[in-house]
């Protein structure tokens, strides 16, 4: 689902432009065999990687030199340069395949002729050791010389081909799963439908006219507060929210999920490193002025960088978290009958599920992630059908999403309530998230374990999208005097409430 943010805050911002969009967010590429890898020779040569999330892919171009180098594998591009081209148009991405090679070719010339240099110096200085005629000395000084000079101009090349390179590889999407259908979102392909719209025996009204009749939601209000697609809830709406979530986090945790609460700002790196680019022309990510930080869109992204910069051991895996937090988007571009009311707004309640586990198992967990979902939704008594997503809906980290979209009665359309996607080790190569293989040869006398590290697969899911669900409910329960229905899993959750009814006039 899509993000955005907004909010006020008393840092040390401009006084009328607290929070400024920047830029789209986007998502960007690469793993093995279905993804493509990351950290090659020349990233490694670069030093280690410095530490800093399905939007649309309209501008994935870094607007200066990266400040945090991505692990990206650069030689297994090269090798599959046809299967990454051919990856990239059916995503309808904007990534220069042939640039990148060709830059990745320059950078290997420039560092062999580096090393090469090198090694001269270091003949030179061992020779300057021993003895030497006064005029022998002085020409390997000036040979010398000459090496120093060479060496500093290739030096600044090499940095400069480095940069240039990591600009234009993080334009490249992730790979995708072989059964992924290709195209636009219409190519996607139904997974499952379950159950069947309600019948109603007299006209349905849609979400927003019931929240004004039950006298639980206050858009006008907000509008004046805070500006169009923001809202007030009221009353039993308050209830509904707070129920959603904690019954979310409830049925989760009971799938061996660890609850948290994440910020709700972080560094715009960490944002970069999950997928989304805060850059370009219609942004979803708010940006707080004079800062290096944004307002997140969806918990994915603080959870994805808890373990940044990490090696995890083996036996840790996999790491599974439900997080709850509020969700920010500019929803830059967003017009027509589909943002009314609750459905597209700028700030959201939202609980979320993000998994890190070893690259053979992201796609079981991906099923189960899926599963999840289908069960919240269908206890909660909802006709929704599970889609497949086609490449050109995918987002520059996801390898396989599955939507749900569920029937909203008085929209009289379908609306997606959730995503589920798998992300290989797409984000773990940004955020520098590792794991270490339990080796089975004992380590040497002395030595740790002789496994090298390994990137995770990172998964993330929605389980309740707060104002999508209401939608879903206010109108799928609406009686015919105006009152809603709270389905029994959530009665609990709302001290025992089981009718909304109209407000008595």
């Amino acid at each position: 689902m899509g993000l955005q943010w907004c909010l006020s805050s008393t840092l040390k911002l401009s006084p009328l432009s607290i929070l400024r969009p920047i830029s789209q967010s986007t998502k960007i590429p690469l793993r093995r065999s279905l993804l493509v890898r990351a950290l090659s020779a020349a990233a490694a040569a670069t030093g280690p990687t410095t530490i800093a999330s399905a939007i649309t892919p309209d501008d994935y171009r870094v607007a200066k030199a990266p400040q945090w180098k991505a692990a990206i594998d650069f030689k297994w591009i090269r090798e599959n340069k046809e299967a990454v081209a051919a990856n990239v148009k059916n995503r309808n991405f904007n990534a220069n395949i042939g640039l990148v090679v060709e830059l990745y070719d320059k950078l290997m010339n420039v560092q062999k002729e580096v090393e090469g240099l090198r090694a001269e110096r270091n003949v030179i200085a061992n020779r300057m050791k021993g003895k030497l005629e006064p005029s022998e000395r002085q020409k390997l000084v000036e040979e010398g010389k000459i090496l120093k000079e060479r060496l500093v101009t290739l030096e600044g090349d090499l940095f400069k081909l480095t940069d240039e390179l990591q600009q234009e590889a993080q334009c490249v999407p992730n790979m995708t799963h072989p059964d992924v259908p290709v195209g636009g979102e219409d190519c996607s392909t139904i997974r499952k439908m379950v159950g069947k719209p309600r019948e109603f025996s007299f006209s349905v009204k849609d979400h927003v006219q019931l929240g004004k009749d039950l006298n639980i939601f206050d858009f006008d209000a907000a509008a004046e507060v805070s500006g169009s697609k923001f809202y007030y809830l009221k009353n039993e709406a308050v209830m509904l929210e707070l129920g959603l979530v904690n019954w979310a986090v409830s049925e989760v945790m009971k799938r061996g999920f660890t609850p948290l609460i994440t910020p709700e700002i972080v560094r715009s790196s960490v944002v970069e490193k999950c997928g989304f680019q805060p850059r370009g022309t219609n942004t979803q990510v708010y940006s707080i002025e004079g800062s290096d930080q944004c307002l997140i869109g969806t918990a994915e992204i603080p959870v994805g960088g808890i373990h940044m910069d990490s090696i995890i051991p083996e036996s840790s895996l996999p790491l599974k978290y439900v997080a709850f937090s509020h969700c920010f988007r500019t929803e830059a571009g967003a017009a027509g009958a589909a943002t009314r009311g609750l459905y597209r707004v700028h700030q959201f309640s939202k609980v979320e599920m993000f998994i890190l586990c070893q690259p053979e198992e992201s796609n079981s967990f991906h099923e189960e992630l899926i599963e999840i979902e289908e069960d919240l939704f269908s206890s909660l008594g909802l006709h929704f059908k599970t889609l497949d997503m086609a490449t050109e809906d995918l987002g520059a980290p996801a390898y396989r999403k599955f939507d749900v979209e569920a029937w909203m009665p008085g929209l009289e359309r379908y609306g997606e309530i959730s995503s589920a996607s798998n992300c290989t080790d797409y984000q773990s190569r940004r955020l520098g998230i590792r794991y270490r293989p339990e080796s089975s040869v004992p380590p040497k006398k002395g030595k740790g374990s002789s496994a090298s590290t390994q990137f995770v697969h990172t998964l993330n899911a929605t389980a309740c999208a707060v104002p999508r669900m209401i939608i879903c409910l206010l109108e799928n329960y609406q009686q015919q005097d105006g009152s809603v229905v709270i389905p029994e899993p959530l009665r609990p959750f709302m001290g025992g409430l089981e009718i909304i009814s109209p407000k008595s006039k």
